[in-house]
């Protein structure tokens, strides 16, 4: 493989969460150095960034690929062109297929078609209780022993608290990753939006920001049991940042993410029924918004993923209480957390450092960095360059995106996975 000199580049570190112009060398898939300076090529392969962004490849954890049993919504191969095309260089994919990937046959079968079809690297949960369905825990040893990076019963909480604390028990002493959903079933069952006066305009029905608070708590008191490492997937309201602040002062091993849509939409967005815009959690409210975009900026909450959602038409196009939930988010997952860049709510290396460094942390990879040694999963972008989106250009199989017509700024140029490129803009 020819070696490779970016230069010419604005370098976005998220450990260092710094922002400067400098140059980077790659080698064999891995990053060489890094330059204030561009050095001699030296027969390098010479790459000017033209004063763009370079920066790691985004790991986006909690990514729905409906491999087995429902690839026409979204395959491998399409995820893998619209997470490249998005500048995502691993996709973390979650286990709520039909069937589950509730064992190890299922798990290989998974990898097998990941490896074949995804130009990005593919990093497959497993189910934390068979079936998804709460009752008996899945073999967690065997699984991860086939590749598992973690494990979770996705959108599905498991309501039995001994159920839960003795996976969680276990995971413990394999030192397993736990990923949990945290909205109270009995509240948020049957609940379309946030519960609210715009709810209640629209004869909705609404679930209260307080189920999210409930959740966490319980889960909090079982790791205080275990000692497990846990990671909410979605912590989406300002009632919930209290309780994870203390679990975090308090030493436990617990991490939260949030989805982009929470971040830059909110309830008013549903408007007249707009089911794209129908997620879950439901959008909440602006100020839940804002103190959640502050609390990403502050570290509190760890990471921003996609929750990419394939939804074909039919399960799209009905009344919204009946509509699927979720949205694809592989392609927008970059520009529309820009959105919070260009309103100064965030600067660019603490923003990777939730899109890029803080994911590989929690899964241990050496990726998500600038330094020496990391792999060379890279990502160079326009943040400035404008464009108004057409979903129906999307590379996913879906096209359910709630930004259908928005005007949006950042563009992908070009996408690196172990030094080889898999996307370049025409």
């Amino acid at each position: 493989m020819t070696d490779m000199l970016f230069t010419n580049a604005r370098l976005i570190d998220p450990v260092a969460l710094t922002d400067s112009l400098g140059a980077l060398l790659v080698r064999d898939g891995k990053i060489v150095d890094v330059f204030e300076t561009a050095p001699d090529a030296n027969g390098a392969t010479v790459i000017d960034c033209g004063g763009k962004c370079l920066a790691p490849g985004i790991i986006d954890i909690g990514v729905k690929v409906s491999e087995p049993g429902e690839r026409h919504k979204e395959s491998f191969r399409s995820a893998g062109r619209a997470a490249a095309a998005g500048g995502v260089t691993t996709i973390v994919t979650r286990p709520d297929t039909i069937p589950s990937i509730d064992t190890p046959e299922i798990l290989e079968f998974v990898e097998r078609r990941a490896q074949a079809d995804a130009p990005v690297h593919v990093l497959p949960m497993a189910a934390l209780t068979k079936g998804r369905e709460g009752r008996e825990m899945t073999e967690i040893g065997f699984l991860q022993d086939a590749g598992a990076v973690a494990f979770s019963d996705a959108d599905r909480v498991v309501t039995d608290t001994k159920v839960f604390s003795r996976a969680l028990t276990y995971a413990r002493s394999l030192d397993a990753l736990v990923i949990g959903h945290t909205q109270d079933p009995g509240l948020s069952k049957g609940a379309a939006v946030t519960s609210g006066k715009f709810a209640s305009l629209r004869g909705l029905p609404g679930v209260s920001p307080m189920a999210e608070r409930m959740a966490l708590d319980r889960d909090i008191a079982l790791l205080e049991m275990t000692g497990a490492r846990y990671h909410a997937s979605q912590i989406t309201t300002a009632r919930a940042l209290p309780a994870l602040e203390r679990a975090k002062r308090n030493g436990l091993d617990i991490t939260a993410g949030v989805s982009v849509h929470h971040l830059t939409l909110n309830e008013m967005d549903v408007a007249d029924y707009r089911t794209f815009f129908k997620v879950k959690p439901p959008l909440r409210s602006e100020e839940d918004r804002v103190a959640v975009v502050q609390a990403v900026a502050d570290g509190l909450i760890d990471i921003i993923c996609s929750m990419h959602t394939p939804q074909d038409e039919e399960s799209k196009r009905l009344p919204y209480e009946e509509a699927a939930s979720g949205a694809v988010a592989l392609e927008t997952l970059l520009p529309a957390a820009l959105r919070l860049y260009h309103a100064e709510m965030i600067d660019l290396p603490r923003l990777f450092r939730a899109l890029s460094l803080n994911p590989a942390r929690l899964l241990r990879l050496d990726a998500g960095r600038l330094l020496a040694g990391a792999p060379a999963d890279l990502i160079l972008f326009d943040p400035d360059a404008p464009f108004q989106l057409d979903r129906t250009k999307l590379l996913s199989k879906s096209k359910n995106t709630p930004f259908d017509g928005a005007r949006m700024q950042g563009k992908v140029l070009g996408t690196w996975v172990d030094g080889e490129r898999v996307w370049e803009k025409a």
